[in-house]
């Protein structure tokens, strides 16, 4: 319907009377007024229905309207610097559209079971919108910096006949009578293709792993983008990663702050997040590990060549007040990939970015330009170097020295929204325990 106004442009039409479609969020009524809270996705706005100045049919169908029910509103826009927005509605007209009687989700507290059952109408409560919101903004960012920085997008196949990080969390299907296929765990080494040909690319998709993991941070199927440069070192891979997410929270900062105060974040955090971000070592973080450990045995101990746990890169993450790379871990815990510091081998050229008291949202590395390295690695990992030969291709053929690195948006989500789990960080999750909806 053409002539609807959005809520969120309703300021620009003080004044003028116009038509306004959503949502119920919530009625009241006092004495001879009723206030009608409606939302469209752009905003929320109070519809305000007078006994005796609109028809009785009118005043009647709105102070029976339920929650979710959706209408047509037609009144006029009127400054009200107290209202959402500063402006409120003076109903002349309404018209319903659909009904909707007796939606079970109310004001009054619901246990995560009931929510997740609902989450198709779940998505409508004010702070998951805030979250979606707040999702586009990180996406849109993000896409915006690295077009800007020269970046193609460059998209991958989700169906993969190998594995790219280690076969023990691959989800497969047969795919007719070719034998195995697998979802993919990340579509990094088809973007190395893609950077062999146009130099810099990304790709921004959905990835899967199969881990029986049961945390607030874990999710089967989540979204990843991936950007991958030729000619960048790992230096290079690092400035790159903390110019994309200063961008990206400056960004949410400027344009979404009512949904980050909406949600509680703590926006001063937010706004110190600028390069550069410091950066330790593997070694170093193992130490803080050792030093700033409670004695309650919560964050256990840790010996070289053990990867960092979620409770370690909280605790790291938390003698910062901005984002911390953690680089250069052992070589023998990285995938295969991952190229070797030439002044230390048994270290990798990679990194984890640790935010603040989360832990990683971003992994990257410089990856292995040699092919007799890569052949190398293939076999130290057990993989079928015959699988892998079209990518051994992209070091016969004018190999180049390259790096690149995957971000978790629904990490990043959750980072910078503040919120505690991050099934709120994607419309429909999927866990361990939840396919539903």
């Amino acid at each position: 319907m053409p002539d609807l106004v959005p809520v969120g442009d309703l300021a620009a039409h003080v004044g003028e009377t116009v038509r306004v479609g959503g949502w119920l969020t919530h009625l009241r009524k006092k004495g001879r007024i009723a206030f009608a809270v409606v939302r469209d996705g752009s905003g929320v706005v109070q519809c305000v229905a007078v006994r005796n100045r609109v028809e009785e049919r009118v005043f009647d169908a709105v102070s029976a309207l339920t929650v979710e029910t959706s209408m047509i509103v037609t009144g006029e826009v009127r400054e009200d610097a107290r209202s959402p927005g500063g402006v409120e509605l003076g109903i002349a007209d309404i018209e319903i559209v659909g009904a909707s009687p007796d939606y079970p989700i109310s004001p009054k507290e619901h246990g995560v079971a009931f929510l997740q059952e609902h989450r198709h109408l779940w998505l409508r409560s004010s702070r998951q919108i805030a979250a979606l919101r707040l999702r586009h903004e990180i996406e849109a960012a993000i896409m915006e910096f690295l077009h800007d920085a020269g970046f193609v997008r460059f998209d991958t196949p989700i169906l993969t006949p190998c594995a790219a990080e280690g076969t023990s969390n691959l989800f497969s299907t047969e795919y007719f009578d070719l034998g195995e296929a697998y979802l993919a765990q990340t579509g990094q080494l088809y973007v190395e293709a893609g950077m062999m040909a146009l130099g810099r690319v990304y790709c921004f998709g959905p990835t899967f792993r199969a881990e029986k993991s049961n945390t607030r941070r874990h999710l089967t199927e989540f979204w990843m983008v991936e950007p991958e440069a030729a000619f960048l070192d790992h230096a290079g891979n690092l400035k790159l990663q903390e110019e994309m997410l200063s961008h990206v929270v400056e960004r949410c900062v400027d344009r979404r702050r009512p949904d980050l105060e909406l949600l509680g974040r703590d926006i001063a955090e937010l706004e110190r997040v600028k390069p550069p971000f410091p950066r330790i070592t593997y070694d170093e973080a193992l130490r803080i590990v050792c030093d700033e450990a409670p004695d309650d045995g919560s964050v256990a101990p840790l010996t070289w060549g053990e990867d960092l746990g979620a409770p370690h890169e909280v605790l790291v993450s938390e003698q910062f007040d901005r984002p911390v790379f953690v680089e250069k871990y052992p070589v023998a815990i990285k995938a295969f990939y991952m190229q070797p510091d030439p002044e230390r081998p048994d270290v990798a050229l990679c990194s984890d970015l640790l935010a603040p008291g989360f832990g990683e949202i971003v992994g990257g590395s410089q990856r292995i330009h040699d092919e007799d390295l890569l052949r190398q690695r293939l076999e130290e990992h057990g993989l079928p170097v015959e699988s892998y030969r079209w990518y051994l291709d992209l070091r016969r053929y004018g190999s180049v020295p390259h790096s690149g690195f995957g971000l978790g948006i629904e990490r990043t989500v959750l980072w910078i929204s503040g919120l505690q789990h991050v099934r709120e960080a994607i419309p429909f999750p999927r866990m361990l325990y939840r396919m539903y909806p």
